[in-house]
């Protein structure tokens, strides 16, 4: 009777190890940039539909958070619209980690203002300046005698990074910008504020705001794919080392003519 009783508690405890095995094996945690968000998004409800066993959860919080959940080891794929930095490589290889980057698509950075703003375009210096504070009101552009509201990523974001090297040309952001967690947050503010700039990603366009023409180049899909709007970058994955199991079949879907379709359908620019 004893040694039944053994027998059988052996075999629960080998089953429930199989199964926690099984179910770390169909979960998958993904997060980073609010950019790619709705790309991870949107990719996991396509992906978790042809795979009913599997578990994918996606959070935002800014390119930064996510490589150092990554670093951390409490995530399996940070989203980044910049590239790692060499601080945060030499973080990761302390702590046993070595982030591998997955380019995922191509992003525009669209500058965007209220819709009830007459100005229609601006160049990159015009940008810089009204970043870092020499030009603040509407009427230095041609537009309304109205002061500029400036609307920023906060400094965790990769787009704030990104933005700050091709726009601002590595200049400081004045201290009067207002800053924002997200694209929507942005988004928000820029459409409900008449004097308002900010910048988003592409996928983030929509009627309620108003893309500027940047150097007289609009922000879309194929603008970017040519190379001729000024303010983009490529949006990535990372994972720790070279992916395997449900992370690696994750990043090939992504990848994938499918994966690819599904990023064009969120008003990102494809690979293909």
């Amino acid at each position: 009777m004893r040694k039944n009783l053994l027998i059988l508690l052996s075999a629960l405890l080998v089953m429930a190890l199989f199964s926690g095995v099984v179910g770390a094996q169909n979960n998958l945690t993904i997060q980073g940039s609010s950019t790619v968000l709705p790309i991870a998004q949107r990719v996991a409800e396509v992906y978790m539909q042809n795979n009913e066993d599997v578990n994918i959860s996606v959070r935002g919080g800014g390119s930064g958070n996510g490589i150092a959940a990554l670093i951390d080891g409490t995530t399996d794929i940070a989203d980044a619209s910049r590239f790692i930095k060499q601080s945060e490589v030499e973080n990761a290889v302390e702590n046993g980690f070595y982030p591998v980057p997955h380019r995922v698509a191509m992003d525009g950075i669209a500058v965007v203002i209220n819709p009830s703003n007459p100005v229609d375009s601006l160049t990159l210096e015009e940008i810089k300046q009204i970043y870092t504070g020499q030009i603040t009101n509407w009427s230095e552009l041609g537009g309304n005698d109205e002061e500029i509201v400036i609307i920023s990523r906060d400094s965790s974001s990769g787009t704030f990074e990104v933005f700050g090297e091709i726009a601002l040309a590595g200049e400081r952001l004045t201290p009067n910008a207002l800053l924002q967690a997200s694209n929507g947050a942005i988004s928000s503010v820029v459409s409900d504020t008449d004097g308002a700039i900010g910048y988003v990603g592409l996928g983030y366009l929509d009627d309620t705001l108003k893309a500027v023409k940047v150097n007289g180049v609009a922000p879309s899909n194929s603008t970017v794919a040519s190379g001729e709007f000024p303010i983009a970058r490529p949006l990535f994955m990372f994972t720790d080392g070279w992916p395997e199991g449900l992370t690696l079949r994750f990043i090939n879907f992504v990848l994938s003519q499918e994966g690819q379709k599904v990023i064009e359908e969120q008003g990102f620019v494809p690979l293909y």
